[in-house]
């Protein structure tokens, strides 16, 4: 029999997450594909799943539970195998999370999209910001789509290593490094005027319940990834950004314009493949509008850390267009978690 598309979708994830550095979360995908039995509650929704199965994220959706169960303490046999543990045979992992995949526990975490606020990738953004800066010497007006939880509205509370370059807050508590390869990004002022943020389902940091489910969407082997997202989640304590509720489109075209003395700044990273096509079609038409109304004085910047082809296999492109002028620039191909920056 051929694979449900659940099935065939948790395998797709388990070489993508292998790709990325994260057997043991291949291990789990690949291992869920196989011997979930059909007749199960749990596999009868997975595999008669009404929405896109892909863009849905769905095999996150339940490792992301998995995790979940782990981090809380409520799950001590299957704890034993995660991570730190060396990654058990398939016999054992299987063990472990059968007993997990009958419970109640799991449904509710269908519900919602995976959100994991790659904090990471504001090493990728921030040199972008500086170009930005750069070329305007104005402060930046922050307009981030799809924010989760706003982790990349604050890239001014972070430091940078940017080849030889230190950037940000050097008294940070989290240091951005990614390996850097090419020269040295511009070595600018950089100020942020303001910053607001929309997501349709942006997660309240403040709430105990809600840092812990996003910390549980990170990969479980990837410790770094984890280690940095608390560290981001703690400088954000400080001092939240606002973000509002809400499709991007109606967001741009209620919010951003040019305004003098500042430049007006959207930006997005490894969101808008989740648009739907209208909402990319109307943010494109609204920004190109706003473009034309662009002046030295107040100026628009749009800059995009995005997979061009999605599943295609090839890096995030960082790009750039700065009205006026209206010029594409491709400033940078990226890791998707933010490790590697090639500047261009």
């Amino acid at each position: 029999m051929p694979d449900s598309p659940f099935r065939a979708q948790a395998r797709w994830q388990a070489g993508w997450c292998r790709a990325l550095g994260s057997p043991f979360t291949a291990a789990i995908c690949d291992i869920i594909a196989d011997r979930l039995p059909s007749g199960s509650a749990l596999a009868r929704r997975l595999d008669q799943w009404p929405g896109n199965i892909h863009d849905d994220a769905l095999i996150l959706r339940v490792t992301g539970a998995l995790h979940g169960r782990v981090r809380s303490g409520k799950a001590p046999g299957l704890a034993a195998v995660y991570p730190p543990a060396p990654i058990p045979d398939a016999d054992r992992l299987w063990a472990a999370l059968e007993p997990e995949l009958t419970l109640p526990q799991i449904a509710p975490w269908l519900e919602l999209p995976p959100q994991t606020n790659e904090v990471a990738r504001s090493g990728t953004l921030m040199p972008g910001f500086l170009v930005i800066a750069a070329e305007t010497g104005l402060p930046l007006a922050l307009f981030e789509l799809g924010c989760s939880g706003g982790l990349n509205l604050l890239p001014d509370r972070y430091a940078y290593r940017l080849g030889t370059l230190d950037a940000g807050d050097p008294d940070s508590l989290l240091l951005l490094e990614p390996e850097w390869i090419g020269p040295n990004p511009p070595d600018a002022p950089i100020s942020i005027f303001s910053r607001l943020g929309v997501d349709l389902n942006p997660p309240d940091l403040s709430s105990p319940e809600q840092r812990a489910r996003m910390l549980a969407y990170v990969w479980a082997d990837q410790t770094e990834r984890l280690e940095r997202m608390a560290q981001a989640m703690v400088i954000a304590a400080e001092d939240m950004p606002e973000i509002v509720t809400g499709d991007a489109a109606e967001f741009v075209e209620a919010h951003v314009k040019p305004c003098d003395g500042v430049v007006t700044t959207v930006f997005h990273s490894i969101a808008m493949q989740y648009f739907p096509e209208t909402t990319k079609a109307r943010i494109i038409s609204h920004m190109h509008r706003m473009g034309a109304q662009a002046t030295r004085d107040a100026p628009l910047a749009w800059l995009r850390l995005e997979q061009e082809n999605p599943g295609a296999g090839e890096p995030p492109t960082l790009r750039l267009t700065l009205w006026p002028g209206g010029e594409d620039r491709l400033l940078a191909r990226a890791h998707p978690h933010g490790r590697i920056v090639s500047w261009l």
